[in-house]
């Protein structure tokens, strides 16, 4: 299991935790789009666009929802075991039956390291666990075929034109960045969950590999790549 962040984190990690904080948050939307495959060569000012109307998006989906709990959704279910270097989970949904699987070791983790890093600010006490529930939430209600619909149209990737008629397509990865937007904005977060997730895969591999390893990181979603 990966060494937790009670002693803190080695200087290392912090130098390079702190040159992801220095990052614009629309970066860590940007390099997860370009990190998702099919976007391999994308023009970084077309996955720029689609980041923000995603992002965009995603905040507005929360926009009268209020805090989301374990209250009016698939119930929560309590499990350990979510601390893996390669695929640090948060949180997931399961459909059969119908649940969200809550990693309470990978939330404890995460709050450590906020407080171990000085990010209280950012990310409220509590707020990794009401993020993660938040975050599937959104995935829950992206699921409905109006909603698919709709964000298709707000990114506006055409896949086919026939005459004044066009096809709006699929951007892999758009879901993921509309689910994180919803959970900063429904739990009133001061930076992007995705900042939180690229620190938790530096933290959880301090003497491993850092640049372009992916980790799987909080439901289905590549996090950032770190920098260094």
């Amino acid at each position: 299991m990966a060494r937790g962040p009670r002693t803190g984190p080695a200087a290392e990690v912090r130098a390079d935790c702190a040159r992801l904080a220095a990052l614009d948050d629309r970066e860590f939307g940007v390099r997860l789009l370009a990190a998702t495959p099919t976007h391999e060569g994308r023009d970084p000012a077309l996955l720029a666009h689609w980041a923000r109307a995603a992002e965009e998006f995603g905040a507005g989906l929360a926009t009268g929802d209020g805090a989301v709990g374990d209250d009016g959704g698939p119930r929560v279910v309590e499990r350990t075991g979510g601390l893996d270097p390669e695929r640090l989970l948060l949180a997931r949904y399961t459909s059969r039956p119908a649940a969200v699987e809550l990693y309470t070791d990978s939330v404890a983790y995460a709050e450590e390291l906020i407080d171990a890093l000085g990010w209280r600010d950012w990310y409220p006490a509590g707020s990794v666990r009401a993020a993660a529930l938040a975050h599937e939430a959104a995935h829950c209600r992206l699921h409905a075929k109006e909603r698919k619909a709709a964000l298709r149209r707000a990114l506006g990737h055409t896949v086919l034109r026939l005459g004044p008629y066009r096809l709006a397509g699929h951007v892999a990865g758009a879901d993921e960045l509309a689910a994180h937007a919803y959970a900063r904005a429904t739990c009133g977060l001061g930076r992007s969950p995705l900042l939180l997730t690229a620190a938790l895969s530096r933290a959880l591999r301090p003497d491993g590999p850092r640049g372009g390893t992916r980790h799987r990181t909080d439901h289905r979603a590549p996090t950032v790549p770190g920098e260094g």
